[in-house]
């Protein structure tokens, strides 16, 4: 069932396809990046405090959800300081000699971008942590007793790391920052506000009560507004001439099995599966994912946050329990002896 995951349109991880149309759609300065309001403010204060001592900003993490922007953040923060960005991930420095040619190949003031810094090894982390406090990197020749340490004194430069779970990072590591920020997902206000603005750099005829219909089932999260706006798009250039009214807008979404909330067929699957096969529930995740044929990691990671933020779906000592609003929404008549 891997494929399913891959090709939803819900999916808030970076899609592969068309990757050159989402940096178009990115906003470079802070006036121009849309919600994120206290962080915004609190920032832009950091910025120009930082320019006018001629240091650079202080090493920022960045956590959250995701498809909130914390990639597009990292790069406003860049392109405020005028500064160069590096762009790099955990997961692919593998390596301690990595991590050294990354470092000493970086120039006064510029910005290193780690994505997935919570997937940084141990070894790599112990490197750092001199590097993020006294901008120095150690580096020991030899082996055995004739082993020496080397220290090369590095440009004064900030790290932004950006992290989905937070809590996998290390204490030592997290100290080492100086501004940490949690992306909230957004207000619907703020998400028809990204979803006009990425109409107009696409060059979309796109009516007011449309933006409003796409900002509805985009769960709150940029990433997935303009990913259905593209695909909205693309169906009323052959249905209506490229004009999105709310008829063809609506029409393009149910092809697409994106219902009012945000749900995709996936979602409504489990529901489905834990109401009609097992009463809703108490029932064990590995019992959910025999039955549904999706994999148990995938169940909790990636579907389960966003029914439970809903008040779809709650998690009990004995398993998943499906609530009175998911029998609503799925039209479903819940029985007087399984009222939650």
């Amino acid at each position: 069932m891997k494929e399913a995951k891959d090709n939803r349109i819900i999916a808030p991880e970076e899609s592969t396809d068309d990757p050159g149309l989402d940096l178009s759609l990115r906003p470079k300065r802070l006036k121009e990046y849309v919600g994120q309001e206290k962080i915004k403010e609190n920032l832009d204060i950091f910025l120009q405090a930082a320019q006018k001592r001629e240091e650079p900003i202080e090493h920022v993490l960045l956590y959250g959800a995701p498809g909130l922007g914390k990639t597009t953040l990292a790069n406003v923060i860049a392109n405020e300081l005028g500064a160069n960005i590096r762009i790099t991930s955990g997961p692919a420095i593998e390596k301690s000699g990595d991590l050294a040619a990354i470092l000493t190949n970086l120039g006064e003031g510029d910005i290193l971008f780690i994505d997935e810094i919570h997937r940084l090894n141990k070894t790599i982390e112990e490197i750092l942590y001199p590097a993020m406090e006294d901008y120095a990197l150690d580096i020991i020749i030899g082996k055995g007793p004739s082993a020496r340490t080397l220290r090369i004194d590095l440009p004064r430069f900030t790290i932004v790391g950006a992290t989905t779970k937070v809590s996998l990072l290390s204490a030592p590591l997290r100290d080492r920052f100086g501004i940490t920020y949690h992306l909230n997902f957004y207000e619907h206000e703020d998400i028809e506000k990204i979803i006009r603005r990425s109409a107009s750099i696409l060059n979309i005829d796109l009516k007011e009560t449309s933006a409003e219909e796409i900002a509805r089932r985009s769960r709150r999260t940029p990433r997935i507004a303009n990913r259905l706006l593209k695909r909205v798009r693309d169906y009323c250039e052959v249905k209506s001439g490229g004009l999105i009214n709310d008829v063809h807008c609506r029409a393009a979404l149910e092809m697409l099995e994106v219902d009012e909330l945000g749900l995709d067929w996936i979602d409504r699957k489990i529901l489905e599966t834990i109401i009609d096969k097992f009463q809703g529930g108490p029932v064990g995740l590995n019992t959910i994912a025999a039955a549904t044929g999706e994999d148990m990691s995938t169940i909790e990671d990636i579907y389960e946050p966003y029914l439970m933020r809903l008040g779809f779906l709650d998690r009990s000592p004995r398993g998943r329990v499906a609530t009175a609003s998911a029998y609503e929404h799925l039209g479903r008549k819940k029985s007087q002896d399984k009222l939650i």
